[in-house]
């Protein structure tokens, strides 16, 4: 916005809206002519209030003459030839000021803007009356700018000051938060890794159901360390759960299946192995299992499995799919958090008993153990075996339930589901088969179609390795083997005969002659006599 058209907006007169009146010449006033406040008032036929008189404006006294209309080659020539260079000029580029009509250059503009109808004499008087009002007001605005300067200054310094004393305040709450968290480390666990912390909150037990059950009372992860005889740290370490670790706690190793392939066992390390047998012997073998679980439960085994299915129409067994691995983390925490933990000790003793399959990888020229799965019961932990039992106490009622509704018996040797019946219940076979399949898979299992079998008496009836036809008995060929071996072993010695290299053969083969000996005493009484003579 030009100087022009700010002057014009400022008095509401632009030139393109209203023009100045033509000049008249100024008239010298007559000594006696009556002066205008002399004069009677014109009498007014309303009777409204007469308007006060405004003072007269104020008139810059100068030759009507000097305001004559220049053209814009007059304006310029006179402001080259009188009024110099702009630059040497004292006002000119000033924007806070308004120059004094005494100024050369000035007087050239207010004659250029009269003369061309841009202002009236009268607002010129009235702007310079301005201009020199803001002179005598400046010293006091340099004043106030110089407090106003003084006082912004001030008021940085404070807010410097504030923003220090927050920044010495949020340090000193950070590093009591340091010193909090490290305590905390010390004495409590908060968190174990993602997925998986979820509880650890909670310290709620059923101390009445803990009591009932003979259970030791644990609320808090303080407990548990305190009855496994660790430390804190120790015990997170331990139970602690990553994506891709860089130690981890079990050793890894393959042997091979009788049905083909390779099965993975994971062994615990010492320190989480002893953990683990406490788990197992203050906990899980104060739980009793149901009555068809025959694996891993002291006073049963392979032969208390098989013993009801001796002599039946029609022998049935199934295998569960993935046994161990299929019960995961989630199912674990429910198991000890059901018997009356808090979900904060349930969360430890699942991640205590649970582990994910690991892969070995390398990362900047780093061993990383990367879990390729969800977090399973470990085949070769001590408590996978009581955990599966306690987990399929539901599934074995139900199965329980059915085999006695269709005239079946029904027992579980850890994933080995077997079912026998006489004629009249061998016929509703199918039907059992059907409702056997959505049982197990209401109860989240999975059943292993290709090791489904249906045994009928014409042929050799096995449950758990052990002959079920007539009466308790090994298989033939493991009977003719011993023989062979105790047979050969009369000329040739006992330790040529470790022919597949066992480590231990004479414990391997007294392990085989007792294992005889508990299916079919008669059997295994004269292998043992056999063996004692060989082995001296």
């Amino acid at each position: 916005m030009g100087l022009l058209s700010w002057l014009g907006k400022l008095f509401g007169s632009p030139a393109q809206t209203r023009p100045a009146p033509p000049l008249r010449p100024l008239a010298r006033p007559d000594p006696g002519a009556p002066s205008p406040a002399s004069m009677p008032p014109r009498s007014s036929p309303s009777s409204a209030p007469q308007r006060p008189q405004q003072r007269p404006p104020s008139k810059l006294n100068l030759d009507p003459g000097q305001f004559a209309p220049l053209t814009g080659g007059q304006v310029r020539r006179r402001a080259l030839f009188q009024v110099g260079s702009l630059f040497r000029n004292p006002w000119f580029g000033r924007r806070d000021l308004i120059p004094p009509a005494s100024d050369d250059r000035t007087a050239l503009i207010d004659r250029g803007m009269v003369g061309l109808g841009l202002l009236t004499p009268e607002q010129l008087v009235e702007i310079h009356e301005v201009g020199a009002q803001m002179e005598k007001l400046r010293p006091d605005l340099a004043q106030a700018s110089s407090i106003a300067d003084e006082a912004v200054k001030l008021d940085e310094e404070e807010r410097k000051q504030r923003k220090e004393q927050k920044k010495a305040e949020a340090a000193e709450r950070k590093r009591r938060h340091a010193e909090q968290v490290v305590r905390r480390k010390q004495t409590d666990i908060a968190f174990l890794g993602r997925g998986v912390s979820g509880g650890l909150a909670d310290r709620r037990a059923n101390v009445e159901k803990l009591q009932r059950l003979q259970l030791p009372v644990l609320a808090s992860p303080a407990d548990l360390a305190k009855a496994l005889n660790l430390t804190i740290p120790r015990l997170r370490w331990l139970a602690f759960h990553s994506e891709a670790a860089t130690v981890t706690h079990y050793v890894r190793f393959q042997v091979p299946k009788k049905s083909g392939g390779m099965r993975e066992l994971s062994a615990p390390h010492r320190d989480l192995a002893t953990a683990q047998q406490w788990v197992l012997m203050h906990i899980l073998e104060k739980i009793p299992t149901h009555d068809a679980a025959h694996g891993f439960v002291l006073g049963r085994g392979t032969m208390s499995n098989a013993v009801p299915h001796v002599g039946r129409a029609a022998v049935v067994n199934l295998d569960l799919k993935d046994f161990f691995p299929s019960i995961t983390f989630p199912r674990v925490k429910g198991i000890f958090q059901e018997l009356g933990f808090s979900p904060a000790v349930a969360t430890i003793l699942g991640l205590l008993c649970t582990e994910s399959p690991r892969r070995k990888v390398e990362y900047n020229a780093k061993p990383l153990f990367v879990a390729t799965g969800r977090r399973g019961l470990p085949q070769g932990a001590c408590t996978s075996p009581a955990l599966s039992n306690l987990l399929a106490r539901r599934l074995d009622s139900r199965l329980g339930g059915l085999a006695k509704k269709l005239g079946f018996s029904y027992t579980r040797y850890a994933d080995d589901l077997t079912f026998s019946g006489n004629s009249d219940a061998a016929a509703k076979t199918a039907y059992l088969l059907a409702r056997i399949r959505h049982i197990v898979e209401d109860e989240s299992l999975v059943v292993n179609e290709k090791k489904t079998r249906v045994q009928r008496p014409g042929r050799r009836q096995t449950v758990t390795g052990i002959v079920v036809n007539h009466r308790p008995n090994v298989p033939r060929r493991v009977t003719k083997r011993l023989r062979a071996i105790l047979h050969h072993a009369r000329k040739e010695g006992l330790a040529a005969q470790n022919r597949e290299k066992r480590d231990n053969f004479t414990h391997w083969l007294g392990g085989m002659i007792a294992y005889v000996q508990m299916v079919n005493p008669d059997k295994g009484k004269r292998l043992r006599e056999a063996f004692k003579s060989v082995s001296g």
